[in-house]
Parts: structure tokens; sequence; C-alpha cells
């Protein structure tokens, strides 16, 4: 099953009476029939992904009873498929007819080079090989090293940045347990398919060059670990061999079937960036896979049939719908609205994308398409709970004139809030009695006073 972020904020439901703008909005749909279920347009968050589909927003899509049924038994033939899955697999970017095969082959308990069981790879500790001497440092930091056990070709060149490359690997802990393993691991380098330790390293490598990669955890999986079998702050040895170099493959020449699956590969990758808060990453994985989703053919003529139009968009939507969310998360709010838009362009009824718009006018404060916007989402969803709070609020922030300050730059605070005292004169004339009048007055005193002494004494 597909896998989606979640909600990217929780909203609380609506306590409050309704205004009566809110009101005549809720009228429209008096009629409407609400379902007993939690709708379509719910945005109530969740603590964890479920495995159903669902997009960043925690919408959860209704179903008929015959679709119901077909959906538990896809979960259980996924169940199934899972508990043969090892927990050291990664995503894999390869045909999925050979799947069976390579997970006969990674179940194996034997290491991928048995001929390379050198100490180090058995039973020398971390410590001792982040300050070996014969190990060479691939980064400055002194915290990814690696140690050459076979060269490669030195007559082909090593791979570059936004090549594709096939490589087989295994990485085990420290105490030797095996947590990674894979035959024929097939990524692009640069696009985040892999954890940053396996990109530095095939970047330094040769043409069937076999080395030992000692990776700090900052490289690897760090903080947060990957569940279940990398605890936090765990370094990763592995031992690797360099298959394949070869340009990416253009997304406009593959078959359509091969976009889908590369591009829900790339979403998925971004999931998983995404509930590890890796925002950026998740950002660029959706914006990969958006590139690969589509019809179009490198002429710009569309080659997909009806049926593949139609899978495309879908999925398509969810992208977008994800990095909408992940924009967010960015604080990239102009950016968000104009995903969000693209939505609406694909499925102009489609509520998460809706709801989010609605919400993104409302703080940017255009309050009038931000009312149109959620009055829409609201018949189409009457019962969601999320949309008469977000309305709510639009219309007490239009009664109260307020703006949110998140889309408007702050001004400077110097001596307080409010600047302006300190630094325009005030214009108000000052009470009682001008000193220039009683200056005048006291010049004409004297002159009176002065005539007055030269008279008598003349007299």
């Amino acid at each position: 099953m597909e896998t989606e972020p979640h909600c990217e904020e929780q909203i609380v439901p609506v306590t409050a009476p309704m205004e009566a703008e809110v009101r005549a909005a809720i009228a429209e749909t008096a009629d409407a029939d609400c379902p007993d279920e939690m709708p379509r347009g719910s945005v109530e968050a969740s603590d964890k992904v479920e495995n159903c589909e669902e997009d960043s927003d925690g919408f959860k899509a209704k179903e008929s009873p015959d679709a119901k049924q077909e959906t538990e038994e896809t979960e259980c033939k996924e169940e199934k498929k899972l508990r043969k899955t090892n927990s050291w697999k990664m995503v894999r970017f390869q045909d999925p007819s050979t799947d069976d095969d390579v997970l006969e082959r990674d179940s194996s308990a034997e290491i991928l080079f048995p001929e390379y069981a050198v100490e180090e790879w058995t039973s020398t500790p971390f410590e001792q090989l982040f300050v070996a001497d014969d190990w060479e440092n691939i980064t400055e930091d002194h915290l990814l090293r690696k140690k050459v056990l076979k060269s490669g070709d030195v007559q082909v060149s090593r791979p570059t940045w936004g090549q594709e490359v096939t490589i087989m690997m295994q990485g085990v802990l420290e105490d030797r347990t095996v947590v990674e393993k894979d035959c024929k691991l097939v990524f692009v380098i640069g696009e985040g398919d892999v954890n940053q330790a396996l990109e530095e390293c095939v970047l330094s490598m040769q043409m069937s060059e076999i080395t030992l990669l000692l990776a700090d955890s900052q490289y690897a999986y760090g903080l947060l670990g990957r569940e279940p079998d990398i605890p936090a702050w765990a370094p990763i040895l592995y031992q690797l061999q360099l298959l394949d170099i070869r340009d990416k493959p253009d997304p406009l020449a593959l078959p359509i079937a091969d976009r889908i699956r590369i591009g829900n590969q790339k979403r998925e990758r971004g999931n998983f960036h995404f509930q590890r808060e890796e925002y950026s990453s998740a950002a660029m994985a959706y914006c990969v896979a958006l590139e690969v989703l589509t019809t179009r053919s490198t002429d710009g003529s569309n080659v997909g049939t009806k049926a593949e139009e139609q899978e495309v968009q879908e999925y398509r939507v969810k992208c977008l719908n994800n990095l909408a969310t992940t924009q967010i998360k960015l604080e990239q709010f102009d950016e968000a609205l104009h995903t969000s838009r693209d939505v609406l362009t694909l499925e102009p009824n489609n509520v998460k994308a809706l709801f989010r718009a609605g919400k993104l006018l409302s703080d940017k404060g255009e309050y009038k398409e931000a009312m149109e916007v959620l009055k829409k989402a609201l018949k189409l969803e009457p019962a969601t709970k999320a949309i008469h709070a977000e309305l709510s609020k639009l219309v007490k922030r239009q009664s109260d004139g307020k703006d949110t300050q998140q889309w408007k730059a702050k001004p400077a605070e110097i001596l307080g809030d409010n600047i302006n005292p300190f630094l325009i004169p005030s214009k108000k004339k000052p009470s009682g009695i001008s000193w220039k009048f009683i200056l005048g007055a006291l010049v004409v005193a004297l002159s009176s006073l002065v005539t007055s002494v030269i008279l008598t004494a003349r007299n």
C-alpha cells in the first residue's frame, strides 16, 4: 500500500457559534448526505502513517463496499509480502519482475564478498578504523573514510553528479549485524535515493573497484536512525563494488509503465524524508517524481493511453499535495499556494487542495478569494470540522481587520512596538503662555525703564 506523510497541522473542531456568513455557507449544503465515517476531506491529525491511500493532509478517500473488500485483500497480500522482505532492504530502482530473485539472494546469510573478509570487516572496532593510517578520508572532517580492497579500471572515468550507477553493497553495525544488503542497487547520484555516505563514496570509485567504507552517523541515518534495525547515532561499515556507470535516462524516452514505477519510487523516498522531518530532501524527491510522472514525449506529443493518462494524473496529484505540505513546513507559503493551485488545475474538486489554498489565501489576507475557495470545499465536504473552523477564523479576521504577520515583513522594533514618537517631532502646541511673549514683554519693560532714567537725568 502507498503511504503518505501526515497532515501539516492540527486543527481543533469548531465550538463557538457560527458567524452569519459561515452559517450561510453551511446552509447551502444542508440537504447533502453526511456519511457516518470520517469524510474524505478530514484533516484530523494522526500520529503515524496509515497503510491506506492517504495524502499529506490526512484526507482518507471514501470507498465503496466492493472497493473496500478489494483493498482488504490487497492489504493481506502486501502484509504477506512484507513478512518476506528483509529489514535491511532499501528502496530498489529496478524492474520489479526481478524482486523475487533478489529477495532470495538477499536472504542468504553469506557475505557478498567472501574473498575479501578482512579483519577490518569482521572484527576491528570502528574507533580504530576512524584513525587507521591505511584508510583515506573522503571528507575533510575524517568522518567518511574508505579502504580500497581491489583497484578498479583506471581507463574508465569515475561517475559524476547526476549519473546513474549500479553497486553491490552490504552494511553492518559495529557488532557486525547486517542492516543493509543489496546485490544490485541502482540510484542516481545527487537525487537522495540513498544516504549521503554511499553517494560520496561512489564519486571517488573506479569501475569494478571494491572498497570498505566507514561512515559516521551524520553521513548515514543520524539522530533518528532507521527503525527497526539501525539505532540513533550509529556508524555503519559498508563493503561495496561499483558495477556500472551510465547517464541518467531521459524520462520522456521511457515507457509510461517505467515512468509510473520510477515516479512512485521517488515519491516514496520523499515520504521517507518527510517522516524524518528532512523537508528539503523530501521536496527534492517530490519534484523529481513530478518530472518523471508525465505522458509527454520528447517532441511534446502525448504518448499515453487514456488509462495511463488517468493513472499518471492520480500520482501527480499525490505528489503535488505532498509537495505543498512540504513547502508549508519549509515556510515557502507562496510556493505552496502555487502548488495547491496546480492540484486544482488537475482536480478542481480536490478538497485537500481547496482547504490548503483557502487557508493560505486567508493567511495572506486575500479574504474574498479565500472565502470562495473554502465555501466550495465545505460544499463538497459539509461534515469536515476543519473547514468549519477555518471559515470561522476567516470571518473573524475580516471583522477584526487583522492580518496574519507571517505573510508580511515586520517593521523594526526600536524602544517598543511604536517607534514613531521617537522619530517624528510632536506637532501639538504646548499649553500656557509662550516663552516668546514673555521675552518680548521683558524687552519692552526694560526699554521703558531705561528711557525713564535718561529723562530723569536730563531734567
